[in-house]
C-alpha cells in the first residue's frame, strides 16, 4: 500500500525499491499492476505454494501425536523427531504423503522445531554422569600443547631480526642460517 501511495506522487520504480527495502524489479512489477488496477491491485493474495494437505482437525491430532514423543510411535533410541519420522509418521496416520522438507515446515507451523530434543532422557542418571566427567573424562582427554617460549605461531618460529637489543623475548630466538 505504501507503494501504491508512492506511485501516486509521481514516485519513481528505482526511488520505490530504495525507500521499500525491496528489488528494483518488484517496484515495477508493483507499478504495472497498480496502472492496471489501482491500489485493489496491489492487496496480498494470501500466502503463495499449495494448501496444506491436512485439515484444522487432522494438525491438531498430529500435535498431540508429537507431544507423545516418538518412543510413542516406534522410535526407542531416542527422544528426538526429526522431520523424516515426522513424514513417516504423517502417511502412517493420515494415509498422506510428505516430503521431508514439507514437514519441516509444518513441524514450525505447528511450533515444532527438528532435530531438537523436548526434554531430557527419562532415564538420564545426573549423578553417573559427573561421576564419569569427574573419572574417566580426566584420564580420556588430551592435554593441551605445552608453554613454550618463542612465537605464538605454529609455522613460523620468533625472529630476533628488527629488535632493540634491549626489548623484551631480545635474544630469546636463535637466529636464522
Amino acid at each position: 500500500m505504501k507503494a501504491a501511495e508512492l506511485f501516486a506522487q509521481q514516485v519513481k520504480p528505482p526511488e520505490v525499491a530504495r525507500r521499500l527495502r525491496v528489488s528494483v524489479k518488484s517496484a515495477y512489477q508493483w507499478q504495472q499492476l497498480w496502472r492496471q488496477g489501482g491500489s485493489g491491485a496491489l492487496v496480498s493474495r494470501g500466502p503463495s505454494g499449495g494448501r496444506c494437505r491436512l485439515s484444522a482437525h487432522c494438525l491438531d491430532k498430529l500435535a498431540g501425536y508429537l507431544g507423545q514423543g516418538p518412543a510413542a510411535h516406534g522410535w526407542a533410541e531416542d527422544q528426538v523427531w526429526t522431520a523424516a519420522r515426522v513424514a513417516t509418521l504423517i502417511g502412517r496416520k493420515f494415509h498422506v504423503s510428505y516430503s521431508v522438507s514439507g514437514a519441516t515446515r509444518l513441524m514450525r507451523r505447528l511450533g515444532f522445531t527438528p532435530q531438537m530434543p523436548a526434554r531430557r532422557v527419562a532415564e538420564r542418571d545426573e549423578q553417573a554422569v559427573a561421576v564419569w566427567k569427574e573419572a574417566t573424562w580426566a584420564e580420556v582427554k588430551e592435554p593441551g600443547r605445552p608453554a613454550r617460549d618463542g612465537s605464538a605461531s605454529r609455522t613460523r618460529q620468533a625472529s630476533p631480526a628488527g629488535r632493540p637489543k634491549d626489548a623484551p623475548g631480545a635474544g630469546v630466538a636463535s637466529p636464522r642460517s
